[in-house]
């Protein structure tokens, strides 16, 4: 059940509703269905912009509060994604508590697509952690609201090469910003995560002649990476004190963090991971003062969200590449903007999409 308040990390309760307010969350919903063991939480944090828009994750939580805390980061996460890419659509998630290995059927899907048509319009659901394409196939049985579909059924199909790219081209970005070239050739990078994104990440590298290193928790991952790809092997246990140019988190968040940053041994952070710092502020402010250059996730792994958005409007995969290519020029100026500011990156793409968001809900209540 969710309790009625949580603990913070200073040990102080806070209500669930204060919780859901600290970032100024529209609306969130807690769903349950006992026929199919459905059990959801969809936040939408902001619809100023657009319908919110942001995958479903099914994961095994530790916890309900666990699992609200997580879908509070996402949705708000996808707010500023879709802000600062200059997309019209607000941010959103959902979150399924549940074993996406066991836990997974055809009703329990439906079911949720249920829930998402009642809400309107106001969210827009698709792929994420432990979520497929055939996972959208039932949802969408359900309701309209549904991006992220297979090609023969009218959507963009797999978004991953698209999230990938646009992490790569935020990466190169980095590169110019660093060492004033966005060559990666001959750079050590390590891809910790080798899921769908991490893996086509790791080909575009490759293909760069980049000096790659891989590490992930599933063997299985790494043997079918390292059959496709001369790469190396770093153990989970080894990552962060591993001697790298560029470090790409590509699996789950909160990567960066007390005991990370430490002994990270980077020059560059650029990775697809959604929320990639435990705590924004401070551990922005760690890795700018020992001299790492932070690439907001929510910037470069723009792509997926690129390529549901140019799904609702009839889909063209070369537009989505097309629009993609803007996160190099955009990630470019959130630099230029941290060193105007003397402010961390982070808070600087906070700064340019809170500022659109502003913007139109100043216009949207002149109307």
């Amino acid at each position: 059940m969710i309790t009625e308040d949580v603990r913070t990390s200073s040990n102080t309760r806070v209500s669930i509703f204060d919780q859901i307010a600290s970032d100024s969350h529209e609306q969130v919903v807690f769903c349950y269905d006992p026929d199919t063991g459905l059990r959801c939480i969809i936040a939408i944090h902001s619809t100023v912009l657009g319908p919110a828009l942001g995958g479903t994750r099914m994961w095994h939580y530790e916890s309900d509060q666990q699992a609200l805390t997580d879908v509070l980061r996402l949705s708000r996460g996808m707010t500023l994604k879709a802000a600062v890419t200059g997309l019209n659509l607000g941010g959103g998630k959902g979150v399924v508590i549940g074993d996406s290995r066991t836990d997974k059927s055809e009703a329990l899907w439906r079911r949720y697509g249920q829930f998402v048509e009642s809400l309107g319009g106001r969210y827009i659901t698709a792929e994420d952690v432990g979520t497929s394409i055939k996972d959208l196939e039932y949802i969408s049985m359900e309701t309209r609201h549904c991006t992220g579909l297979p090609e023969a059924m009218g959507g963009g199909g797999d978004p991953s090469p698209v999230t990938a790219y646009g992490t790569y081209l935020g990466m190169k970005a980095a590169a110019r910003e660093v060492w004033g070239k966005d060559e990666l050739a001959g750079k050590k990078i390590l891809v910790q995560g080798i899921g769908h994104v991490g893996a086509n990440l790791v080909e575009l590298l490759v293909k760069e002649n980049a000096d790659v290193s891989v590490s992930d928790i599933r063997e299985e991952k790494l043997a079918d990476i390292t059959r496709q790809f001369k790469v190396k092997v770093v153990a989970p246990e080894d990552v962060y004190d591993y001697d790298m140019d560029i470090y790409a988190p590509c699996a789950l968040g909160a990567t960066l963090n007390d005991d990370t940053i430490p002994p990270l041994r980077c020059i560059i952070v650029a990775g697809a991971a959604n929320n990639q710092l435990k705590d924004e502020s401070r551990h922005g402010e760690m890795l700018r003062d020992k001299g790492i250059l932070y690439t907001p996730d929510f910037v470069i792994n723009a792509g997926g969200l690129i390529n549901c958005y140019a799904e609702l409007d009839g889909y063209d995969r070369n537009r989505a590449m097309a629009t993609c290519e803007n996160i190099y020029d955009r990630t470019l100026d959130i630099f230029s903007l941290a060193r105007h500011q003397g402010t961390t990156t982070h808070s600087a793409a906070e700064t340019l999409a809170l500022q659109r968001i502003e913007s139109i809900s100043r216009l949207n209540t002149r109307m």
